[in-house]
C-alpha cells in the first residue's frame, strides 16, 4: 500500500512539474484593468500587440460559464497580429461581480465598446468584436448599435427557434441581422440545427461581405483551441484590417500544461485522500442495503420525474442566485429527500455516525477543491472562488448531501461488490437523473441549458468525484463521510462553473 502511495505521489509531482514547466514557456502576462460603473465594473485583460504598436483592435467576449481566462489561447494569437485585444468577465463570471442576466451582460458589453471608444482606447473603424457561444451572439448584437470595422462569431449561441430550441431556451429572444463583414464560424461536430441557424443568419444577411465556415472534427468547445479557428481568422483580419497573416502563432504548450498538472493533481489526490481519511477511527462494518438494481432505477426515475414537475413552478434554492446552478442544487435537494424517505429502513442501517471520519472528509474535499481551483486558475480557467461565491458554498453542499447520500445507500457497504461495478452502477444512476433534467428542458421548457453544453464535464467530474468518494467510502466505512465529501466537490465545480445570477 505504501510503494503504491509513493508512486501515486512521484508521478503525480513529476506530471505537476513539467505543467508548470509548459505554462512558463508561453506566459500569459495581460494587464488586468476594471472598466467603469456604466459598463458593469468588468475585470478586462489589455494583451498588448506583438510589435508593441496596435494595427487594429478587438474586443474579446467569452460564452456562458466560461470567463476571460479561457479566451487566452485567441487572445495571444490576435496579440501576435499586431492587434490590441480587451478580453472582459462578464457580470458574474470569474472576477466581475453579479448579478448575471442575458439582458444585463449585452447592455455591459455595448458599454464597454462605447467607453473603449470614448477613452480613445480603440478606434471603431479598426476594431473587429469577436465572442464565442454568449460572446458571439453578444458581439453579433453590438455590432448593430456600435459601427466596427466587423464581427467574428465562434459558434454564437441561437437567437431563433427551431425544431428541437424553444423560445424558452434561447438566451436573447429576438435575432438581429448581421452588420456587413461578419464572419460566422461553427463546428463539423456541433448539433445539427445550430449549424444550420448560423448558415441561415449568413443567407439572409445577402450583403455579399459575410461569411459562413464550418470547422472539420470541431466541437463548440474545442474551436476555441482550433488552430483552424486560427486561420480564418487570420483571414478575416488580414481582409478588413490589413495584418499579416502569417506571424507566429498562439500555442497549444499552456493547453498541454494544464492538462498535465490535473493529471498531475488527480494522481497526488489519491494518496493524500486515503492519508486524511484513512487515519481515522473506523466504524464497525455497515451492513449491506438490500435494495435491487430493478427497484433503483425505478424510484430514480420517479423520483426524478417528481423533482423536475416540482422545478417546473418553484425552484427552492433560487434564492441562493447562482444562475442555473440553483435549479441543479434544487434537483438534487429534492430528488434525494424523496429518495431517502422512500428508502429510511435502509437509511437506518447503514447510517454510521462516524464524527472524525466526517470532519476528516470535510477537510480533504475543502483542500481538494482549494489545489484543483488554485490550478486551474493559474493555467487554464479562473476557478477559484471569490467570497460571493464561497458565501454560497454552505447551501450548495447541504443541497448535494441528501442526494449523495441516497446513492451512497442504493450502493450498500464498500466490499459487497467489485469497485468497478460500482462506479458503473452510480454513473447508471446519475446518467437516469440527467436524462430526466434533458427531457424536462425539451418538454417543460424549463430552459437550462448549461446541462446540456456543459455535458463533457460533468462526465468527466462525476466520474473523478466517484472514484474519490469510493476512497472515503472504503477507508470511514461511512456512507455519510463519502456523501459530505462528494456534496463539497460538487458545490465547488457547480460555484466555479455556474455564474451569479
Amino acid at each position: 500500500m505504501k510503494q503504491r502511495k509513493f508512486w501515486f505521489g512521484l508521478a503525480g509531482l513529476a506530471l505537476l512539474a513539467f505543467g508548470f514547466f509548459l505554462e512558463s514557456l508561453e506566459p500569459y502576462r495581460p494587464l488586468q484593468v476594471i472598466s467603469s460603473e456604466a459598463s458593469c465594473r468588468m475585470r478586462v485583460d489589455v494583451v498588448e500587440p506583438i510589435s508593441g504598436s496596435a494595427q487594429g483592435y478587438v474586443v474579446l467576449f467569452h460564452g456562458l460559464a466560461a470567463n476571460r481566462r479561457i479566451m487566452s489561447y485567441l487572445a495571444q494569437d490576435l496579440a501576435n497580429q499586431n492587434l490590441r485585444v480587451f478580453a472582459p468577465d462578464f457580470p458574474g463570471h470569474g472576477r466581475t461581480p453579479g448579478p448575471f442576466s442575458q439582458q444585463r451582460t449585452d447592455a455591459c458589453g455595448e458599454a464597454l465598446v462605447k467607453e473603449l471608444i470614448e477613452r480613445r482606447a480603440i478606434v471603431p473603424e479598426q476594431t473587429i468584436l469577436v465572442g464565442h457561444s454568449m460572446g458571439g451572439a453578444i458581439a453579433i448584437r453590438v455590432s448593430g448599435r456600435v459601427p466596427v470595422a466587423g464581427v467574428i462569431a465562434i459558434s454564437p449561441a441561437p437567437m431563433r427557434t427551431a425544431k428541437l430550441l424553444s423560445k424558452g431556451m434561447l438566451l436573447f429572444a429576438d435575432n438581429p441581422p448581421l452588420v456587413k463583414n461578419s464572419l460566422l464560424i461553427s463546428g463539423s461536430n456541433e448539433p445539427e440545427q445550430m449549424r444550420r441557424i448560423v448558415q441561415t443568419m449568413v443567407a439572409d444577411a445577402k450583403d455579399g461581405t459575410s461569411a459562413f465556415v464550418q470547422i472539420p472534427h470541431a466541437t463548440h468547445v474545442s474551436l476555441l483551441f482550433d488552430s483552424a479557428v486560427l486561420t480564418e481568422m487570420r483571414k478575416w483580419n488580414k481582409k478588413l484590417l490589413g495584418t499579416d497573416a502569417d506571424v507566429v502563432r498562439g500555442s497549444h504548450k499552456p493547453l498541454w500544461g494544464f492538462l498535465s498538472g490535473t493529471i498531475g493533481l488527480i494522481l497526488l489526490c489519491v494518496p493524500f485522500i486515503e492519508e486524511i481519511v484513512g487515519g481515522t477511527e473506523k466504524e464497525p462494518t455497515e451492513e449491506a442495503a438490500a435494495i435491487s438494481t430493478t427497484r433503483i432505477l425505478w424510484q430514480l426515475l420517479v423520483a426524478s420525474a417528481i423533482a423536475v414537475g416540482v422545478l417546473k413552478f418553484w425552484v427552492p434554492l433560487k434564492i441562493i442566485g447562482v444562475f442555473e446552478g440553483d435549479y441543479l442544487a434544487s434537483f438534487a435537494l429534492l430528488e434525494g429527500a424523496v429518495l431517502l424517505g422512500w428508502n429510511a429502513g435502509a437509511l437506518s442501517k447503514a447510517w454510521n455516525l462516524s464524527w472524525r471520519g466526517i470532519l476528516a472528509a470535510g477537510i480533504a474535499a475543502v483542500i481538494v477543491v482549494l489545489l484543483f481551483a488554485s490550478w486551474f486558475d493559474y493555467s487554464f480557467y479562473e476557478a477559484w472562488l471569490t467570497w460571493p461565491k464561497w458565501a454560497r458554498m454552505a447551501p450548495m453542499i447541504l443541497a448535494f448531501f441528501p442526494w449523495l447520500l441516497a446513492e451512497e445507500v442504493f450502493l450498500g457497504a464498500y466490499g459487497t461488490m467489485s469497485r468497478a461495478r460500482r462506479v458503473i452502477l452510480a454513473l447508471a444512476f446519475r446518467s437516469i437523473a440527467w436524462g430526466v433534467i434533458v427531457a424536462a428542458l425539451f418538454l417543460l421548457h424549463t430552459g437550462e441549458v448549461l446541462m446540456i453544453l456543459l455535458a463533457m464535464y460533468f462526465v468527466l467530474v462525476t466520474l473523478l468525484q466517484r472514484l474519490a468518494m469510493d476512497v472515503v467510502r472504503r477507508e470511514t466505512q461511512s456512507a455519510a463521510a463519502a456523501a459530505v465529501f462528494g456534496a463539497i466537490l460538487s458545490a465547488g465545480f457547480a460555484l466555479a462553473i455556474f455564474p451569479l445570477a
